[in-house]
């Protein structure tokens, strides 16, 4: 079979790699019909995740058809169709207990593109199957259901509920990507009183507002001195990071309410100054967090009825054979108006950026 492998830092190509096989009794094979890129994969590229070895195939983020298990699998059999976690789950370890399925220590956590390989190829092994893939309602399309793997349980657990967004609240959103416009569309879930978008670009901000967000600010014209405006000089209620630089994070910390919560959801390949002499007296609370993806059930209802825009995200489809080329455009986002790229699925033709 084919796959996507990283080769080292700026290098990966899509070539031949051996068939996966059932390793663990616990473990499913996976024929990948639909796969999307992250930003965690950019990351990966860049060289900001040095725990993934040269040889490694790409992606925690796959919909297929199960075709072999283990013996001690009981939840799929092959010809069921699936969506696999970027998360896997033992099941048994005193976090999976807990939920906090992202921490698994009995093997799970987030492996998948990272400690073994994962998703961006025609097959793949899924460890700990029976908690780490979820059958998908017949109505859901696979290209939509993609978007349910990371980026939305991402948004929702990391960013709103980790944010305790609240019906009321003024949130603010710094960096309108895949996880900062997810991070809206949850957001609007629990009714707050307003959504400010921040980002540099303007295509990403005009997806922000069709997607839910009531204010747009452009990252470098002073976004925290409107938020001060909206609210009276107060700031916002939550802050969410999306975007995983220094500067947006202390940009979060400045437009954030005494007594408010901070979000951190980007992932960040360099330190950050935390401006404890100014922060210290203002009661804040700042959480940080890698997805458990204990809210993937609830998603994919919501998403098999309508309630959640998955498909106003997708700009671009590829057959899996052009991961290069999505690559390529996924990276140069700013040029190409990427929101996310999928690959598989219904459609295979490249598709145009949706209209403002």
């Amino acid at each position: 079979m084919k796959g996507f492998v990283f080769q080292g830092p700026g290098q990966a190509s899509w070539q031949d790699v051996q068939d996966p096989g059932i390793k663990e009794p616990t473990d499913a094979i996976v024929k990948v019909d639909a796969v999307t890129i992250c930003g965690t994969d950019l990351h990966i590229l860049k060289g900001d995740v040095p725990e993934v070895r040269p040889g490694t195939v790409l992606g925690h983020e796959a919909v297929g058809e199960i075709v072999e298990v283990g013996g001690d699998v009981r939840s799929v059999r092959p010809g069921d169709r699936v969506l696999i976690s970027c998360i896997t789950s033992c099941g048994r370890c005193r976090f999976c207990r807990d939920n906090s399925y992202g921490q698994c220590r009995g093997g799970g956590g987030w492996i998948l593109g990272h400690l073994i390989d994962g998703t961006q190829a025609e097959y793949v092994r899924v460890p700990c199957a029976d908690l780490s893939v979820h059958l998908l309602p017949g109505s859901l399309r696979g290209e939509d259901a993609v978007l349910l793997a990371d980026i939305f349980p991402t948004a929702y657990e990391v960013g709103v509920l980790n944010g305790h967004v609240c019906p009321g609240d003024t949130v603010a959103i710094v960096g309108a990507g895949p996880i900062g416009l997810a991070a809206i569309a949850t957001a609007r879930m629990v009714s707050p009183e307003r959504i400010i978008a921040v980002d540099l670009a303007p295509a990403r901000l005009e997806a922000a507002h069709r997607l839910g967000a009531d204010v747009i600010a452009d990252f470098r014209e002073a976004p925290d001195e409107l938020v001060a405006d909206l609210t009276d000089g107060l700031g916002a209620d939550v802050v969410i990071e999306a975007v995983g630089v220094p500067e947006s994070f202390e940009l979060c910390t400045r437009m954030v309410r005494p007594g408010g919560h901070v979000a951190n959801v980007g992932v960040h390949g360099k330190p950050v100054t935390l401006h404890l002499e100014d922060l210290w007296i203002k009661n804040l609370t700042i959480t940080t967090g890698l997805v458990d993806t204990y809210s993937t059930p609830k998603l994919l209802r919501m998403a098999a009825a309508g309630w959640l825009p998955t498909g106003q995200l997708v700009t671009h489809t590829f057959p899996l054979n052009r991961m290069e080329e999505a690559y390529d455009v996924f990276s140069d986002a700013g040029e190409t108006g990427a929101l996310k790229v999928v690959l598989g699925g219904e459609h295979h033709t490249e598709l145009a950026v949706p209209a403002a």
